[in-house]
């Protein structure tokens, strides 16, 4: 059975009346046989019957023992680091997301929890940055927003015989493309708010655990910490989860077909999306992946704030926004949105340039994607060439 088949199928039919589509049980408590006696449920925050699915389901997907749901992605993040303790430290990839880079600094640090930064995709790196104190490495895979692709199953080699854990943001790759539990990874995070999702029209955030006795103190910090997916939402994201399979296959396709025209383009410096043969990692994403992903980074020839600028300030499909994942196709500024909370040295250092623009491609036709780009570059161009002319009519 193929695992778009079987990802439809896991999805219950409500055994009360036959409804094909989950229910929303939308309580916060549930009637008590007697104390303490009850029908598996007896507080939403604790457990939900629309939250349950949502959590067997991820499970099955990731291939884990437990999977858990919560407010956001960081907030699944969240509930991870609070398996260490003061004194622990992370290995964490370079070109971090912005939001778990401000939860590591400003949040954690002041716990006592040291974090190092180092290029993932180099596995000797993170080898060297280990110390007796390491309990955790972080990777996302590709990253964001420079997707470089790291090594799974060499690095969770690296994480067992150094003592500690492996934990992976699969938000870019989804479950569909990439599962990191499977190639030895301890733990996987998503923004479900991105692809998962789909539809721009939610915040959730899941995680799945490979070892129930780890699943179970996760349950735990999420129960007593409260940071829960409502059922609503937990509902909307199965709904946009029984698409995913269809979604990411033309994410994927319009993705390499936009990727190969801007390569070939005369204002872009470099690429970045792992389906093209120039991208360094290209032969990994290849054997660890079954499909490239639906983003695409590109730097300026022009490496300035003020170019990237022009661009995302101008494109008509493409709309200007923070998140990816969903329908429409989106292009934000890292240094400006997503990264703006890294220090500047620190994100240069990390790839994440001035010109950096993050394309989020949606659901959209290549065609009609590569038109709007293509208009907007050259609307560029004629603005250049009037402000040469003015100039050099006024010497």
């Amino acid at each position: 059975m193929s695992s778009a088949t079987e990802l439809i199928h896991s999805i219950p039919v409500d055994p009360l009346t036959g409804a094909v589509s989950v229910p929303i049980y939308q309580t916060s408590t549930f009637v008590q046989e007697a104390p303490g006696v009850n029908k598996g449920y007896d507080y939403s925050r604790s457990n939900n019957p629309t939250r349950a699915v949502l959590e067997q389901l991820i499970a099955k997907l990731e291939k884990g023992a437990t999977g858990l749901a919560f407010s956001s992605g960081l907030a699944a993040i969240d509930c991870v680091i609070k398996l260490l303790k003061t004194g622990d430290e992370i290995v964490a990839v370079d070109d971090i997301y912005g939001g778990a880079f401000r939860l590591f600094g400003s949040v954690y640090a002041q716990f006592g929890i040291k974090v190092t930064y180092v290029d993932t995709s180099d596995t000797q790196k993170i080898f060297d940055a280990i110390t007796d104190k390491t309990r955790l490495i972080w990777l996302e895979t590709p990253t964001n927003p420079t997707l470089k692709i790291s090594d799974i199953e060499a690095i969770a080699k690296i994480a067992k015989a150094s003592n500690c854990l492996l934990c992976v943001d699969n938000t870019f790759a989804t479950p569909v493309l990439q599962q990191p539990l499977a190639q030895g990874a301890d733990i996987v995070v998503h923004s479900a708010t991105k692809y998962l999702g789909g539809h721009s029209d939610l915040i959730a955030g899941l995680l799945v655990a490979k070892d129930p006795v780890i699943g179970a103190k996760l349950k735990f910090y999420q129960n007593a910490c409260g940071n829960i997916l409502a059922p609503f939402d937990s509902w909307l994201t199965i709904r946009g989860i029984e698409t995913l399979h269809l979604r990411i296959r033309q994410h994927c396709a319009t993705a390499l077909e936009v990727a190969q025209w801007l390569e070939q383009h005369p204002l872009i410096e470099k690429v970045y999306y792992p389906g093209l043969k120039t991208h360094p990692n290209h032969d990994l994403a290849k054997r660890q992946s079954k499909g490239f992903g639906g983003i695409i980074t590109f730097r300026l020839k022009e490496d300035t704030e003020a170019a990237a600028l022009e661009i995302v300030n101008n494109t008509s499909l493409f709309k200007l926004a923070e998140s990816l994942g969903g329908i429409k196709s989106l292009i934000s500024h890292p240094m400006n949105m997503t990264h703006k909370s890294i220090p500047a040295e620190i994100r240069r250092a990390a790839g994440v340039t001035d010109s950096l623009i993050r394309l989020s491609i949606g659901l959209e036709d290549a065609e009609d994607l590569i038109q709007d780009l293509e208009t907007t570059f050259a609307q560029i161009g004629k603005t250049k060439e009037k402000k040469k002319a003015f100039a050099e009519a006024s010497l």
